[in-house]
């Protein structure tokens, strides 16, 4: 079987990770017995670009449970879980993935995927879909040049997929920009429109596990500091909401007048990055666009603040002007490197501007996954039953489905749910009933 992997010997500690996290993933639990029963994916080769994390592979194994067979690259270069890599080889999934890889590598692992010619995608930040989409128009770029290496002339692959699905904020903003152009090869679910999971995997997940790799990586103190949040979205609201509970000073910085005035009266200080960057301690930036933070801020920055990104790519916070700026330098700790200017100030950038919460921790806890995966389960089988029948379009899986995995999130954390009576489902439907 083709795989690559840093140490398959490593698989009985990731194995371990699994069984942890599958305890602690009960509607995916659910989802893999209805799929083992039925085999919905029987005979569907699935080519997937996902962080590969102890929850990824839940998913993995629920959908090889379904009948698949899955091609799993890195959607990160920091982000796997060598242990979970090597342990998934030996359950029988195509792997190309481990911590610490170099861009051709990096994209050498999502080509080899495509070579597999996948019938489905799964992508998380867009890098698989935007690849395939490349090799088709003929586009260039070093993805393209390694690409074309593993592929030879196999470069419209894209044309015979059935469809996809996209994880997070920023594959989708690509994926319609893919559709406003009219480039869009095959349909793709956005996943993470799926309210059980942008509302509760970007709002807790995120806000929790990013301020866990600040900490872990850094051991500094929170509380007391002032934490500045660039961007208010759903990403954003977690983090804010969690740096304040950890007794931080929260301020919020964002270019949307309706999210500001939100993170106003949510009570954090809003104001522009020029006056931010003067006051904060530790910045994690969570917009999904480029060079948010810049040389500009950097200079009015104090000693020692701290540079972390909450966002999907390192580009959120301009390394490019950091690197120019510094005169020095060094990995002081794991997962942190201390940049000294000229002036003798510190600047200290975690996890080189990867994902803070991935690069220098473990992820969203499982608990949270459990859903965004059930919603990326069962976006999958929902493409197998239609296939041929969806324009090349973005789509939002049905609300059916996102309720019925709240439904059984619900049921799985013993709560119980109201229901209307038959009068208060007339009165709903009625024009007539008034005062």
């Amino acid at each position: 079987m083709d795989y690559k992997v840093r140490d398959l010997s490593l698989a009985p500690q990731g194995r371990l990770k699994i069984d942890w996290a599958e305890a602690h993933m009960p509607v995916l639990a659910r989802i893999k017995e209805e799929f083992a029963r039925t085999k919905p994916l029987e005979g569907v080769r699935i080519g997937a670009c996902l962080h590969v994390t102890k929850e990824t592979a839940v998913l993995v194994k629920t959908l090889m449970a379904g009948g698949a067979e899955v091609y799993l690259a890195a959607c990160n270069p920091l982000s796997t879980q060598d242990d979970v890599a090597a342990a998934l080889v030996e359950e029988g999934v195509h792997v190309y993935a481990w911590r610490g890889m170099s861009t051709e590598e990096y994209y050498d692992a999502i080509a080899r995927v495509i070579a597999a010619e996948p019938m489905i995608t799964m992508d998380d930040g867009g890098d698989l879909t935007a690849l395939l989409h490349k090799l088709y128009y003929g586009d260039r770029g070093v993805d393209v040049e390694v690409a074309r290496k593993v592929l030879g002339g196999k470069t419209r692959i894209a044309e015979e997929i059935l469809g996809g699905t996209e994880e997070t904020t920023t594959g989708v903003h690509r994926l319609r920009a893919l559709a406003r152009e009219g480039r869009l090869l095959y349909p793709v679910i956005a996943v993470n429109e799926s309210r059980t999971k942008f509302l509760f995997d970007n709002r807790y997940g995120t806000g929790q596990s990013s301020l866990d790799g600040i900490m872990r990586a850094t051991n500094l103190l929170i509380a007391g500091k002032t934490v500045v949040v660039v961007g208010y979205g759903w990403v954003g609201r977690g983090i804010a909401m969690r740096a304040r509970g950890l007794g931080a000073r929260v301020v919020v910085v964002e270019v949307d007048p309706v999210k500001a005035l939100e993170a106003y009266y949510d009570g954090f200080y809003v104001t522009n990055m020029s006056e931010a960057a003067k006051i904060g301690d530790i910045f994690i930036t969570a917009t999904g666009n480029r060079d948010v933070i810049r040389g500009e801020h950097m200079a009015k920055m104090k000693d020692g603040a701290v540079l972390a990104n909450a966002g999907h790519f390192n580009v959120e916070i301009s390394i490019k002007d950091l690197e120019e700026m510094a005169v020095e330098k060094r990995r002081i700790r794991p997962n942190v490197d201390e940049y000294r200017l000229r002036d003798g100030r510190r600047l200290y950038l975690l996890g080189e501007g990867r994902l803070v919460n991935l690069a220098a921790a473990e992820g969203h806890p499982s608990e949270v996954m459990d859903m965004s995966f059930s919603n990326q389960a069962l976006a999958v089988e929902y493409l197998v039953r239609r296939a041929g029948r969806l324009k090349p379009r973005v789509y939002r899986l049905p609300r059916r489905i996102d309720e019925r995995i709240a439904r059984m999130k619900l049921e799985a954390l013993g709560v119980k749910l109201e229901k209307l009576t038959r009068e208060q489902r007339e009165y709903l439907k009625s024009w007539r009933l008034g005062t």
